[in-house]
């Protein structure tokens, strides 16, 4: 995801995805690759990128975004209104999106965090569902996993997929790297029937290997923001009109 507070999650995710990226003989990439081009365009952005020119952002192709809101349950993306209003009014498709911290505090908890600050979702065709990032742990890198076991993990996963369905209706996003649901999760196969995937890998040749149940990609995040819209790139696998039908909740 994109870059927002120090220590940064992004400079930990981006070494861990250099790594992952290297072991797998891909490289990152700065423009959409070309076997994927016809679908839609889009980003993830975070305080980071502060206020950003969104009439710009569209006519270089981009069609949605997703905005970071919260991390664990103390932290809120101070440029989040700005940021989600505003890409709407330029005529972006916009979600939120939560930076998970299993270590801090429950799924529950940090999924009521979440909703209470920006997190919700309508089924207007604007308003994508909730997504949850979830990936290494950037702040110790001793403890990738949060502490947590893999059946842990599985639990928080669930106690904060529970909460966003009760709270909104709609099952979260799940952002994640195959590499890191491997480890973490033991390859859990429980949340592929009900959650989209948003799947990361800096890749030429495509997303790769999903994770563990899944046998499709919603949302693809290819490159690590050097490409030509703010933050992070990102492709929706599908039409416009298909994005537009997922956010309603079709």
């Amino acid at each position: 995801m994109a870059r927002d507070r120090t220590p940064t999650r992004r400079r930990g995710r981006l070494l861990a995805a250099s790594a992952a990226a290297l072991a797998l003989g891909g490289t990152a990439l700065a423009e959409v690759p070309a076997s994927a081009a016809s679908r839609p365009k889009g980003h993830d952005v975070s305080s980071h990128q502060k206020n950003v020119d969104w009439r710009s952002a569209k006519a270089k192709g981009a069609r949605f975004v997703y905005v970071k809101a919260t991390e664990s349950t103390t932290y809120r993306n101070p440029y989040f209104d700005r940021q989600f209003n505003d890409s709407r009014a330029a005529g972006l498709v916009r979600g939120a999106y939560h930076f998970a911290l299993p270590d801090r505090s429950s799924g529950r908890a940090q999924a009521a965090h979440f909703v209470r600050n920006g997190g919700g979702w309508t089924a207007d065709g604007w308003t994508l569902p909730p997504a949850l990032d979830i990936e290494y742990n950037p702040y110790d890198k001793k403890h990738k996993c949060y502490g947590l076991s893999r059946a842990g993990m599985v639990g928080w996963i669930a106690s904060f997929s529970d909460e966003i369905k009760r709270l909104t209706g709609r099952r979260p996003v799940i952002y994640t790297t195959t590499h890191w649901w491997n480890t973490c999760t033991g390859g859990s196969r429980a949340f592929a029937a009900g959650h989209a995937l948003w799947i990361a890998r800096y890749d030429a040749a495509g997303p790769g290997a999903l994770p563990a149940g899944w046998s499709s990609w919603t949302f693809w995040q290819f490159d690590n923001g050097g490409g030509a819209l703010p933050g992070d790139q990102n492709l929706f696998n599908g039409s416009l009109d298909r994005l537009k039908r997922f956010a309603r909740g079709a």
